[in-house]
């Protein structure tokens, strides 16, 4: 069960830091606790997502390098130009395409590439810790304490068919990620 939650962990922050990385540098003062603005995504998106991906990870090397925490404009115009050259209108655009993106993705199974609602997997992870007599106390409070807050900031997908959407192409996206 705790390699479960770690497991889900890892897969949430990575796909969340992939994905959300260059959003700091339109939004620096993003916190975790925003409510993701979800669409309805389609698949011609998808595959700009996929697409822009090689170009985005270079320019999230570039901020990772940057020794000051406001936004260059420079890389704020490479970030337009990627979104706009991969069929995005524009940086905003690209960014709610990849936050919805990776709603879905952490929400899959790597094993089994069953969706659960993130609402759901929570709920249910929060009721196998509670439940699990093999965990100390101190190591059960954390562990509960720490999806509790997950649970918070979770939100179910408005958009089913963004589920079929993504897993469909969940191995190219899981490429990219990569």
């Amino acid at each position: 069960m705790r390699n479960l939650l770690k497991a889900w962990s890892a897969i949430l922050a990575l796909t969340l830091a992939a994905v959300m990385l260059p959003s700091l540098a339109i939004a620096p003062t993003a916190s975790a606790q925003d409510v993701i603005k979800q669409i309805k995504l389609t698949d011609p998106q998808i595959k700009g997502f996929i697409a822009a991906q090689a170009d985005m990870a270079k320019i999230s090397e570039k901020m990772q390098a940057a020794t000051s925490e406001k936004p260059d404009p420079k890389i704020q115009a490479e970030l337009e130009a990627i979104a706009t050259k991969n069929g995005f209108k524009d940086f905003a655009e690209y960014d709610d395409v990849a936050a919805n993106i990776s709603m879905v993705m952490a929400g899959i199974d790597p094993t089994t590439g069953n969706y659960t609602d993130p609402v759901a997997s929570i709920k249910k992870e929060i009721d196998e810790v509670g439940a699990d007599k093999s965990l100390a106390e101190k190591d059960k409070k954390q562990m509960l304490d720490e999806l509790t807050e997950a649970l918070k900031s979770a939100q179910p997908i408005q958009f089913p068919e963004n589920v079929e959407l993504v897993k469909k192409n969940r191995a190219d996206i899981d490429k990219v990620l990569q």
